[in-house]
């Protein structure tokens, strides 16, 4: 079973490129530097930043379902970022590199299963997940500190 890898679409952060800080600050946005790399995973583009890319740090809903769980955690966008990445059969090397909570969801936004797991280990996973047909859609969230990562769904 094939599986493709989709990034956040960057249109709700467009507004908020190029803001002031104390606009962002008033909207509860921050704007940080990546000062470490890896450190700071990109949402849309989803890669880490370079040193001394700007990103913007934000609440997100990920998980938007009327169902306990419904969900939002911080996530970096890179500031600027236009073209959300999608990719098939490929893990990205962000994830790839962190340990990841992999989390399946039916099409009303159920939770239906969840494993931690390395995330260079993760395609044969998300390809056994995928092949069942109650499994509408995966997130992949960085474990460590909880944040979403991306969608995953069948091509």
């Amino acid at each position: 079973m094939s599986f493709r890898v989709r990034g956040l679409d960057p249109s709700p952060f467009i507004p908020l490129y190029g803001r002031t800080d104390a606009d962002l600050a008033a909207l509860g946005v921050r704007r940080v530097v990546a000062d470490a790399a890896p450190g700071f995973p990109d949402r849309v583009e989803v890669r880490d930043l370079e040193l001394g890319e700007t990103a913007l740090l934000l609440n997100y809903e990920h998980q938007p379902s009327s169902t306990p769980y419904r969900s939002a955690h911080a996530i970096f966008v890179r500031e600027g970022a236009m073209i959300s990445l999608d990719v098939v059969d490929t893990i990205p090397a962000v994830i790839a590199r962190r340990p990841i909570s992999l989390r399946a969801f039916d099409a009303g936004g159920e939770m239906l299963d969840g494993e931690l797991c390395d995330g260079a280990g993760l395609a044969p996973l998300i390809v056994a997940w995928l092949a069942r047909p109650a499994v509408a859609y995966l997130h992949a969230h960085y474990a460590r500190r909880g944040c979403y990562a991306a969608r995953i769904e069948r091509t």
